[in-house]
């Protein structure tokens, strides 16, 4: 059964969250390759052994698109119809997948028309779409058309899909995908990881329902919620010391390190890990984006402090700045070596910086908005 909503037009709070999203990815991407950084700030290094500060960029982004995806697509279908909004929806993830192939490319290269023939089609098959090609605009699009079936549908159904999202890979995990993508290695949860960003996206259309059914009550919930899930996924990740190789070695040990703190002991399957896309690191991440969006919303909504410029060409251009970052960062990387000094990383940084607000902002003002 579907739900109608009231429809809302832009919402501030969410644009300056994902601004600042976008500003937090900028710094992550960039600085978390110097030897500085990983000795004094190694928060800001994915180290995919526990939750960094780095680690909770990618899930924002997801809570954000979740929010947005079951807005657009309930406006759409008040407006144009079931068969509309879902055609709409199935395209743009379709174009989101060019872009995403674009930007991320395929594994292999081959240098003679000999090796491509070797490989043969179902090679070239496997062997394609391992790694490089699932990143962060391939994993938005899979999961966008995951839970495309229970975009519209009551919230049971949705948190239901999740469960069995989370369960299966789990399940997969423990058979052997877990041994599989960190290996390889993959990239944030590798081809199969849209099960588990299915958790921060089918949060963010929760989270838009809450501001629609409550406009003026849902901070408690919210923040309710955001804790619970917190606690959630940090106890689903000290199963890490109940499983192999690990041995439960009295009461005293059952608790692993709180999150932002590396693990003392071997990691595994139950590890908060970015490369894993484990079950307890989105399940954290979820609850964590639930709380920095409260106080967001707290700030922009409520208090009406916060209203950042920067934040919001970020915030409304975020697929450019996505693609746009990359390219900037490949221009000056190259002057950056990675065992600069602390004065150096932070000045290479703000000339990063502002060229990417520098070319934003120019096409803010041009009104050339990247959207599919």
């Amino acid at each position: 059964m579907s739900q109608a909503l009231p429809s809302i037009g832009r919402v501030l709070s969410l644009d300056q969250f994902r601004g600042y999203t976008v500003a937090g990815m900028f710094l992550v991407n960039f600085i978390g390759s110097f030897v500085f950084i990983q000795e004094t700030l190694p928060v800001l290094k994915h180290w995919n052994k526990y939750f960094s500060y780095a680690d909770s960029i990618m899930p924002h982004f997801f809570f954000a698109i979740g929010f947005a995806y079951r807005l657009t697509f309930m406006k759409r279908l008040e407006k144009d119809g079931v068969q509309a909004a879902y055609w709409h929806a199935i395209k743009r993830n379709l174009s989101l997948l060019l872009v995403a192939f674009l930007i991320h490319h395929l594994d292999g290269r081959y240098d003679k028309w000999a090796d491509l023939q070797k490989t043969g089609v179902w090679g070239f098959l496997t062997n394609s779409f391992q790694r490089n090609f699932f990143q962060t605009l391939t994993h938005i699009a899979v999961t966008s058309f995951w839970i495309l079936p229970v975009i519209r549908l009551s919230a049971s159904w949705r948190i239901g899909w999740l469960i069995f999202s989370a369960v299966l890979f789990q399940f997969l995990s423990q058979v052997w995908y877990y041994d599989w993508v960190m290996k390889r290695p993959g990239i944030d949860g590798g081809p199969l990881g849209f099960l588990t960003w299915t958790i921060p996206m089918i949060a963010g259309t929760l989270v838009y329902d809450l501001t629609q059914s409550k406009p003026e009550k849902f901070l408690g919930p919210l923040v309710l919620w955001g804790g619970l899930v917190c606690c959630l996924g940090y106890g689903i990740s000290c199963m890490n010391r109940v499983t192999t190789p690990n041995h439960l070695d009295g009461l005293s040990s059952v608790l692993v390190e709180p999150p932002f703190f590396a693990p003392s002991k071997p990691v595994n399957i139950w590890t908060m890990s970015q490369r894993a896309g484990s079950v307890s690191y989105l399940t954290f991440a979820t609850g964590f984006s639930l709380l920095v969006f409260a106080l967001f919303h707290v700030l922009c909504d409520r208090m009406k402090v916060l209203n950042l410029g920067m934040f919001r060409t970020f915030g409304t251009n975020a697929l450019a700045g996505y693609i746009l970052h990359e390219l900037v960062a490949e221009a000056v990387k190259p002057l950056a070596p990675k065992d600069s000094p602390g004065w150096y990383v932070a000045g290479i940084f703000l000339f990063y910086f502002m060229l990417c607000w520098v070319i934003l902002r120019a096409m803010e003002k041009q009104k050339l908005i990247l959207k599919l």
